[in-house]
């Protein structure tokens, strides 16, 4: 693996060790072309539970780790490894403050969204009309989403440094799906 992704594993400093392990598996050898590193604190009831997402862009494949704290002292790390021509969209939203201001057009918020059909999520409500008396059943409406990988780095939340690196894998990774 390339030191700069296990530098990044150390930095985050989320059992490094066996993110690294399970990733050198995925991985299976292929060259590390770009790779973000993301780790998430959630505050759970009275809990603190850490979460980390790593992916690594190689030549033929997406290669992402979730590595999730069920309880304190015990880790879930999962695996996926997507071939590139399997996806479908890479949607990118960078949220800005003032944009018409143009000394104030960096991007303070990213959200990398990537699909490739492995999951949707289907949101649904019960369906109304404008009449507020109206008793009958209109059925259902709702939309279906896929929700392969969604990240969202933020700069106030995770750092300048970390939006910029979001953006620089964002590009890697758009222009590894172009090439297909």
């Amino acid at each position: 693996m390339v030191n700069t992704l296990l530098d990044d594993l150390q930095h985050a400093g989320y059992y490094p060790e066996l993110v690294a392990r399970v990733l050198d598996l995925a991985i299976a050898g292929e060259k590390v072309t770009a790779h973000l590193v993301h780790p998430e604190t959630i505050f759970e009831s009275d809990q603190l539970l850490r979460h980390l997402t790593a992916v690594v862009l190689t030549p033929a494949r997406l290669v992402m780790v979730h590595v999730d704290e069920a309880t304190a002292g015990h880790a879930l790390a999962t695996t996926e490894a997507v071939r590139l021509d399997r996806i479908s969209s890479v949607a990118l939203t960078h949220g800005i403050r003032d944009p018409e201001v143009q000394e104030h057009t960096e991007v303070e918020e990213l959200i990398i969204a990537v699909s490739w059909s492995g999951a949707t999520r289907v949101d649904l409500e019960p369906a109304t009309c404008d009449d507020p008396q109206c008793q009958l059943d209109h059925g259902y409406t709702g939309f279906m989403q896929s929700d392969d990988l969604v990240l969202r780095v933020s700069a106030q939340a995770d750092g300048p440094d970390h939006v910029n690196q979001a953006l620089q894998f964002a590009a890697a990774l758009s222009k590894a799906t172009t090439r297909l």
